[in-house]
């Protein structure tokens, strides 16, 4: 019985095959170029019964389960923490005027009296230097004398030399709400490390004239070469990687800077320099052609290898002053004719061409950009940097808002030693490179399983090493509660997750006895990713259900025996879920329909069973609303003839869309503001909120316990939750307190606790996650008076355990009646759309918890032309 193959039953949805369908494409976020939008439009958050934008988004919320899947631009803790910015003109202006024409002020002068003086200090260089000073002061021991040296030699530098340090770590736009930030004669917000390395960028279109009046010292500054000591501290390779990346460890000299001459030594390089435009003018002489970047490269690659002897003489340039100068900075061989450091290779003639047609270009060095790195990895307690990281808690402090009372506990030993921060930034670079292969590249091959469970086999024993570690500091080194967010930055925090993608890889290989050790091993361990905890007890039920009777002895047990023996086994281990404070109330309704079924096929008696009768999901209610669907008269143009011809064409899934709403004279509006009037014509009241309603309440409801003292969630004063909110870490850690306010609120207290917090804070308009002030105090009494407190209990409940995850998917509309003493959530959907996996959770979650939900189909029964 132990050697034969047991099948997958049909219940599991196991494919034998390797390959798997290719991945969904994302969806891509809008264009920075949409002329619809500008950066005077403003953005009022405020919530409003009926909406009118100019072009309305479907219900589908342009494919909510696509949106599920776009990989926004992603924030901080820290940033998440922080109260948004305004970083529109009149914001940038305010700003300016709080800056007082006053020199000699060091970097805490200008941070708290504003001062601030244009072409001798720069908010970019006064963060920069925020950041390195408050590592240095409290967290110098993570670095050794060689990076010493660096810091030292950076603040040496001259201050254009760390201005244009600064701006060059800025990457192209990526979402409309940057334009904002790149107005005329202003610095755009830079993006400090996301990348793996630097880019390129021409000299001769760096041109921030306002800070830097002597640009070629600036960049000579940068490529000047120093000397450093030698380095005492030993580094050791992590698991899954053999060493670190190349050009990412300091040697005896370094450089801020790389120079194009010195560094570009092959085609695909050098193309990337050069505008779509510029490549094609290229590749016209040379005779090929393509229609994109990439095919035009292949061309010239082409080109090249059958013309491997061409010579110089080839090319035509311009005679700019700038073509010149390009032209005399590069250094060329005598020999060969080419520039110093290419080989006579296939692709040194158009190499040759694009440095020409490019000029000397600049990209910051490979090592202090990653030392650089590391100092905001520590600073900013994140892997990941965007735009505002480097600014965020400045704007915060100029912002004139008020923030919570709270005690601000910033960690000085979040790594306690230099070797545990080098292996934590391996661990994240091994951590990429699993998910680089099972998610980023499409369909996964078997090779590419192979290497994850390679990188999981030199994972593991150094994950048990540390795991055990961990758990004697929990023990007897940090109090309740404390160390629950700063695991975060441990290594096992990060091989526990890779741990959790090897479970998956070994059942591809249908390894299913080894792959239920790590779900018991994982289960045993309540440190690391607790919001993982309720998937672990699944998958081992399903294991046990299905496979473990074939791949265990039977101990004289007979087949069916065997059988019956491990799905026992199987509901012990759902039951154990249940009552796991750990496991998120999401899977409950899993864990309960197993627990069912189970107890169905063992045949268990009727007063034996569970009961899940309070919690079963009552199917959302369909409606049909009827309206008027807008179609914008498109014209277009005809290949034949060039003529211009009418077409009205239904819109695209997905594609925005217009009604008309019939309770305000028809005016244009969206498909949910015209189903929230069909609603309001029955007697409900109701937002248009799609989770606002839901944040605010529960803000209101677990302010105080938001702000709680906690080590070490809570760096600044400028914050408008604690860090660790958006993670896994925000419940445990709060258990009592949070489980103490869910039996208030099932109690039927939620209106007074809702009042309490809206008298202490409405006044002065506290800045507080999730809470907007736009919601009128009436309406809110009415909704928490509405609800039964079981289920306000229930949402507050998924809310405190998945903050950040639970944000989307609540349904469109949320509605009440005072009368019935009823409230309702609707999600709006448009013809062939259908539910995303986040919106089929939260209507679980809600119907659940006995709240009713309908499901409301927008039907144009009329189309009207403009």
């Amino acid at each position: 019985m132990l050697g034969r193959r047991i099948a997958h039953p049909p219940s599991t949805n196991f494919d034998d095959n390797f390959p798997i369908p290719a991945a969904k494409r994302l969806k891509r976020l809008d264009s920075t170029n949409d002329s619809r939008w500008s950066p005077e439009d403003g953005y009022d958050a405020s919530p409003k019964l009926i909406a009118r934008p100019k072009e309305i988004a479907d219900s589908e919320d342009e494919s909510d389960e696509e949106e599920d899947q776009v990989p926004h631009a992603s924030q901080t803790e820290l940033e998440s923490a922080l109260p948004p910015i305004k970083t529109d003109k009149e914001a940038i202006a305010e700003y300016e005027a709080t800056r007082a024409a006053e020199a000699g002020l060091e970097l805490h002068g200008r941070l708290g009296q504003r001062d601030w003086v244009e072409g001798k200090s720069s908010i970019y260089i006064d963060a920069f230097f925020l950041a390195l000073d408050t590592v240095l002061d409290e967290e110098s021991h993570l670095f050794d004398e060689a990076e010493m040296a660096v810091f030292q030699k950076w603040r040496d530098l001259s201050y254009e030399g760390q201005y244009l340090y600064v701006v060059l770590n800025r990457t192209p736009d990526f979402s409309k709400c940057l334009k904002i930030l790149m107005l005329k004669n202003k610095p755009r917000y830079v993006r400090l490390f996301l990348r793996k390395t630097a880019a390129w960028h021409r000299i001769n279109r760096l041109k921030y004239y306002n800070d830097i009046a002597d640009l070629n010292t600036a960049v000579d500054e940068l490529f000047q070469i120093y000397r450093l000591p030698a380095a005492t501290a030993t580094e050791r390779t992590a698991p899954g990687e053999a060493e670190p990346p190349k050009d990412t460890t300091l040697a005896n000299s370094f450089a801020f800077a790389d120079s194009s001459t010195d560094h570009i030594n092959n085609l695909e390089e050098a193309s990337s320099l050069l505008m779509l435009e510029e490549l094609k003018t290229i590749a016209k002489e040379a005779k090929v052609q393509g229609k994109t970047k990439s095919e035009l490269l292949r061309a010239l690659r082409r080109t090249s290898e059958r013309q491997g002897g061409l010579g110089w003489s080839g090319l035509k340039r311009s005679d700019t002053e700038g073509s010149v100068k390009s032209e005399q900075s590069l250094d060329f061989d005598g020999d060969t004719g080419l520039p110093n450091g290419l080989s006579t290779n296939r692709d040194s003639y158009f190499v040759r061409k694009i440095l020409a047609t490019t000029g000397p270009c600049i990209r910051l060095s490979s090592a202090p950009f990653k030392l650089f790195e590391r100092v905001h990895l520590v600073f900013y307690r994140s892997t990941e940097w965007t735009e505002k990281s480097l600014t965020t808690i400045i704007l915060a402090r100029i912002s004139r808002r008020n923030f919570p009372d709270y005690i601000v506990s910033r960690s000085t030993n979040i790594f306690p030693s230099r070797s545990v921060l080098l292996e934590f930034e391996a661990s994240i670079r091994t951590q990429f490179a699993v998910d680089d292969i099972l998610e980023f590249n499409g369909t996964v091959t078997k090779d590419g399983l192979l290497k994850v469970k390679e990188i999981f086999e030199e994972v593991y024993p150094r994950w048990l090493t540390i795991l055990t570690e961990e758990q004697h500091k929990a023990d007897r080194v940090y109090e309740n509660g404390e160390g629950a967010y700063l695991r975060r930055f441990s290594p096992a925090w990060v091989y526990t997750r890779i741990i959790h993608k090897g479970t998956s890889v070994l059942g591809r290989f249908k390894e299913h006895k080894r792959e239920h050790q790590l779900l018991t091993e994982l289960l045993n361990q309540h440190l690391f990713h607790a919001a993982r905890r309720g998937a672990w007890y699944q998958r081992k039920a399903l294991l046990e259900e299905h496979y473990m009777w074939a791949l265990s002895p039977c101990e004289d047990r007979t087949e069916e025996a065997q059988k019956k023996h491990w799905k026992r086994i199987a509901l012990r281990t759902c039951e154990d879920g249940l009552q796991d404070r750990e496991c998120h109330f999401i899977y409950h309704h899993d864990l309960q329909k197993r627990i069912v079924k189970l107890e169905r096929q063992l045949k268990v008696a009727k007063r034996h069973q569970h009961d899940f009768g309070h919690v079963r999901l009552a199917r959302p209610v369909e409606r049909t609303v009827e309206g008027i669907l807008v179609e914008r008269e498109q014209r277009s143009s005809s290949r034949n003839g060039g003529r211009n011809s009418s077409d009205t064409s239904r819109t695209r899934r997905g594609a925005k869309t217009i009604w008309l709403d019939p309770l305000e004279d028809n005016g244009e509006c969206t498909v949910e503001a015209m189903c929230l009037s069909h609603y309001r014509s029955q007697g409900w009241k109701g937002y248009h909120s799609e989770g606002g309603i839901i944040r605010t309440l529960f803000g209101y409801l677990f302010y105080d316990i938001i702000f709680t003292y906690i080590p070490n969630v809570f760096q600044t004063p400028f914050q408008t939750c604690p860090l660790d909110l958006h993670t896994d870490a925000f419940y445990p850690s709060r258990f009592s307190e949070i489980n103490a306010r869910l039996n208030e609120l099932s109690n039927g207290q939620g209106v007074e606790i809702l009042k309490r917090t809206h008298a202490e804070h409405e006044e002065r308009r506290t800045c507080v996650v999730g809470i907007d002030w736009g919601f009128e105090i009436t309406d809110l009494v009415e909704i928490v008076g509405c609800f039964k407190g079981e289920a306000l209990a229930t949402i507050c409940k998924v809310m405190a355990q998945e903050y950040q995850q639970r944000g989307g998917g609540i349904p469109d509309l949320f509605l009440w009646d005072k009368e019935r003493g009823e409230v309702m959530f609707a999600e709006v959907k448009s013809e062939n759309d259908r539910l995303s996996d986040t919106q089929r959770l939260w209507i679980n979650v809600l119907s659940g918890a006995g709240v009713r939900v309908e499901l409301c189909n927008a039907v144009a029964r009329e189309v009207v032309v403009r």
